[in-house]
């Protein structure tokens, strides 16, 4: 059995690999990386690593050569046909490895988001192919809003946003790794797609008294306006293209958008990192 992990030099698949060697031999796993010197740590770990572009089919025909099943982890082109491109390359060169089963790392209730084309179109391509599949569909990482810079908040007492009241959604990326991993290692997953989010859906002023009883310091969650989230964040050194997309996001929260929640992550991997858990290991980051 050969589980090839695409992105394997990535956060979210390098994570895939670690969990993945908690369950089977490092010999039976493959990584696939667009550049090759990135990759010593998983060849220090016993992990078989093979050069793989999705601009480059050629390349990923011998990327997913005998291999059994293959994670497919979405591309990070910016570029929404270039990406449609990118995966339409990697699915045909799946179908034509002979691979048995491929797991995609999609987007949450797809259907429902204009933003999830690309996702929609990959996951169509997919089954054209008749290879049975496994649609991820990854919602938010939630150290997209809990890592180390939560510690100026705790200085200053106060996080910013223009989201509102609104929920998040979002569940850790390790948790996300681990749902790929089971996938990939258990039976029973074929021809099923998982809406992969939080059982708990949190506020910023959840956060905020997240942060106040783990730090011993009161922080409040104050609301703000789009324009001056955005030149808050801007002020704190966030390039601008960031700062706004981060505003949008915001105001996606505040709009109810991240909200929406199913068990199908506690239901696959038997729990769910809570966000106060998460927010306690970004303080000591």
């Amino acid at each position: 059995m050969k589980l090839i992990v695409t992105g394997a030099t990535g956060q979210l698949g390098g994570l895939v690999v670690r969990h993945l060697l908690r369950k089977v031999p490092a010999s039976h796993i493959v990584g696939v990386a667009r550049h090759l010197e990135k990759a010593s740590a998983l060849m220090e770990l016993g992990i078989e690593v093979r050069q793989g572009e999705y601009r480059d089919p050629e390349s990923l025909s011998h990327a997913f050569a005998d291999g059994t099943k293959l994670l497919f982890i979405s591309s990070s082109e910016q570029d929404d046909p270039s990406r449609v491109v990118q995966h339409a390359h990697v699915v045909k060169a799946a179908r034509d490895a002979g691979i048995k089963h491929i797991a995609y790392t999609s987007f949450a209730f797809a259907e429902d988001n204009p933003l999830a084309l690309v996702h929609l179109t990959t996951e169509h391509a997919i089954r054209t192919t008749t290879i049975p599949y496994t649609f991820l569909r990854n919602g938010g990482y939630a150290e997209f809003f809990i890592h180390s810079s939560l510690k100026a908040n705790v200085e200053n007492g106060t996080i910013f946003t223009n989201a509102g009241q609104g929920k998040v959604n979002a569940v850790s990326r390790s948790d996300l790794a681990l749902a790929a991993a089971t996938v990939l290692t258990e039976e029973g997953h074929k021809n099923k797609e998982y809406n992969l989010v939080s059982c708990h859906p949190w506020s910023f002023d959840d956060l905020a008294e997240a942060l106040s009883e783990i730090a011993g310091k009161s922080v409040v969650h104050r609301s703000v306006s789009f324009e001056e989230e955005k030149s808050l964040l801007v002020r704190s050194g966030m390039p601008e293209a960031y700062a706004e997309r981060t505003a949008y996001v915001y105001t996606a929260i505040a709009e109810g958008k991240m909200a929406r929640t199913t068990d199908d992550l506690v239901k696959l991997i038997g729990y769910e990192t809570p966000m106060k858990e998460l927010v306690g290991k970004a303080l000591q980051g």
